[in-house]
């Protein structure tokens, strides 16, 4: 990768953030070059992409949400790292009893996946979402349509203005920048990168007293060898979208841990990980640009910014909101057409098989739905 070489150039090394960063956002960047999730052509399967069961259940939710909020004309929904826009598509083939109201906000980084949102999405202009965001002049006397939704727009950030709705992001924590230490016979110190991309290594180099301090607090008892993430950027981001969100929730999807502590007792290269092309991919210093880099979660820093008013498995969030109804109107369709073998039927059955994959205990049913509430 050019970007990381020339970073390291300048510097001699970099962060273990900053090379995760590159990695995966820089010029040549795995996401950057459009790698990310789906069936066929793509590195590794989401929820979203499971099947449209997910999304139904969502939409169950942000209908829910709505009607706690008083059914406001306008409930915006943001979604950040929304990729090709998998979980925007089964959200609104659902049909939410929301939809009039709805603004759907896709967030998406990288230029390559927000291409992509437009090939099933018709998608709007920011300023109808976001009224105070037009950018052109011409357009600035332009009357915004209807409240009649849903409407959907692409953003490659997060909104500026409040709003009153929902910040969902699902895998989106475990894929952002963070740093990495190691504790040592003195103290404890921070994993750098340095070489060539094709011939990346490790350097250890003592950190700053600030952060070893913190990391003392996190992980109090590390032994010798132990490593632990740092994920500043999940926190910050975690922060931001709580600020955004004047009525609603923030909603997290992720694999995560308790705390930092149990990922330092834990072999590092369980809770990094790697995919490209639907399997494990090499360490993450190896292919830089052409594989998924991942961390788990640490909750115990995003508690810095609020704890959260609900922390579930995946598997009893989805039970929570209204899956276990799906299911049996799915396996009862299934046994009334099963003989008949229309669409109708294969849906039905798909949706059982989905209901599976998403609440695997060893699989995506462990993931934890965290929600943060605004009041």
């Amino acid at each position: 990768m050019e970007a990381l070489d020339e970073r390291i150039d300048r510097q001699g090394s970099v962060r273990f953030d900053e090379f995760v960063d590159l990695a995966l956002y820089g010029s040549g960047g795995f996401y950057a070059s459009g790698g990310g999730a789906g069936r066929s052509g793509a590195d590794f399967l989401t929820s979203p992409e499971v099947g449209p069961l997910f999304g139904t259940v969502v939409a169950r939710y942000l209908d829910a949400t709505w009607a706690r909020l008083g059914r406001p004309e306008e409930f915006v929904v943001v979604e950040a790292g929304a990729g090709r826009g998998a979980l925007a598509l089964a959200v609104l083939a659902a049909e939410p009893a929301c939809s009039g109201a709805l603004r759907y906000v896709l967030v998406e980084r990288s230029p390559a996946l927000r291409a992509r949102q437009g090939e099933h999405l018709s998608l709007a202009e920011p300023f109808v979402v976001l009224g105070a965001s037009r950018e052109h002049d011409d357009v600035a006397d332009e009357p915004l349509p209807a409240a009649a939704g849903p409407f959907v727009v692409s953003l490659p950030d997060l909104p500026a203005e409040p709003v009153t709705g929902v910040v969902i992001a699902n895998e989106l924590l475990d894929n952002l920048a963070f740093r990495l230490l190691e504790r040592t016979d003195s103290d404890w110190s921070e994993v750098r990168v340095t070489g060539r991309s094709d011939s990346l290594v490790e350097l250890l180099v003592p950190t700053d007293a600030t952060t070893a301090e913190r990391a003392a607090a996190l992980a109090p008892d590390a032994t010798v060898g132990e490593r632990i993430p740092l994920q500043d950027s999940a926190v910050d981001w975690l922060r931001s979208a709580r600020e955004i969100v004047d009525r609603g929730a923030v909603v997290v999807f992720d694999y995560a841990s308790s705390t930092t502590a149990s990922l330092g007792r834990r072999p590092w290269g369980e809770w990094v990980r790697t995919y490209v092309a639907h399997g494990r991919g090499g360490t993450p210093l190896e292919w830089p640009g052409r594989q998924d880099v991942t961390v788990e979660v640490a909750v115990d820093q995003l508690v810095a910014v609020g704890a959260p008013q609900v922390d579930l498995a995946q598997a009893e969030w989805l039970d929570a909101n209204g899956m276990a109804e799906l299911l049996d109107e799915g396996r009862r369709e299934w046994e009334g057409r099963a003989g008949v073998g229309d669409l109708a039927a294969l849906r039905a059955r798909s949706r059982v098989a989905e209901a599976e994959a998403l609440t695997d205990p060893t699989g995506l049913g462990a993931f934890r739905v965290l929600e943060w509430h605004q009041p």
